[in-house]
């Protein structure tokens, strides 16, 4: 993998071919267009770089991969070889615009044979060109705009989520503190009444005995007729 170009170039094209002379062209070419250039040799080196790492099985809800944060260079556009052992240029192309973080780069294909049906499906899965070998500096002239309306959408998606960011800030530096709620006081209990001294018992219970057998008494229990004759 080289890297080449001024870091001060706008755009970073990343270019795949297994073939080091087409490789050494394309280079070139980005490099007269004021291009900043990373090249590799194959499409699983080209996910490498783009910091995707294969765990489809591991993983099924991620189709082919999930982003590796160690990637330093942003990569503007990818341009790609058709015919690559192993991974082909298509096949770059699927896991590319399968993927949630890479899906907005724009990618390009090269091929040396002109068939209309895989020119077509190219296309189709999402391709923003397809050039023909050798590559030309004419053709390398149409890579801009695609850049440009990548980079643009990018920029206000980062903006929007900016603006949501401090909107949901400003909400909750706005959003009233509530006070706790008072926590009800418990009722105090009513004290009870201690018992009263055996003493005080013992005079009560005398008391009470005198004064049943007062009650009881003969002068009290037999009623008095006064000035009423009896019978015997």
């Amino acid at each position: 993998m080289a890297i080449t170009g001024d870091s001060r170039s706008q755009f970073h094209v990343l270019a795949v071919d297994d073939s080091l002379i087409d490789r050494k062209l394309i280079e070139r070419l980005l490099k007269t267009s004021s291009y900043q250039v990373t090249t590799v040799d194959s499409g699983s080196k080209a996910l490498k770089f783009l910091g995707f790492q294969e765990d489809e099985q591991s993983n099924p809800d991620t189709p082919f991969g999930s982003p590796n944060n160690h990637q330093e260079v942003e990569v503007n556009l990818i341009i790609t070889d058709y015919c690559m052992p192993g991974m082909t240029g298509y096949d770059l192309l699927k896991k590319v615009k399968e993927s949630s973080s890479l899906r907005n780069i724009p990618v390009v294909i090269m091929s040396s044979e002109n068939v209309p049906s895989r020119i077509t499906r190219c296309l189709e899965e999402g391709a923003e060109e397809f050039f023909l070998k050798p590559v030309r500096l004419s053709d390398l002239n149409r890579l801009k705009p695609h850049m440009m309306k990548t980079k643009i959408k990018n920029q206000k998606q980062e903006d929007q989520e900016e603006l949501k960011i401090s909107e949901i800030q400003s909400d909750e530096q706005q959003q009233p503190v509530q006070p706790p709620s008072p926590q009800p006081q418990p009722q105090p209990q009513p004290e009870s009444q201690p018992p009263p001294p055996p003493a005080l018992l013992l005079q009560h219970n005398n008391n009470k005995r005198k004064a049943m057998e007062e009650g009881l008494s003969p002068d009290r229990t037999r009623p008095r007729y006064n000035g009423i004759p009896t019978m015997v």
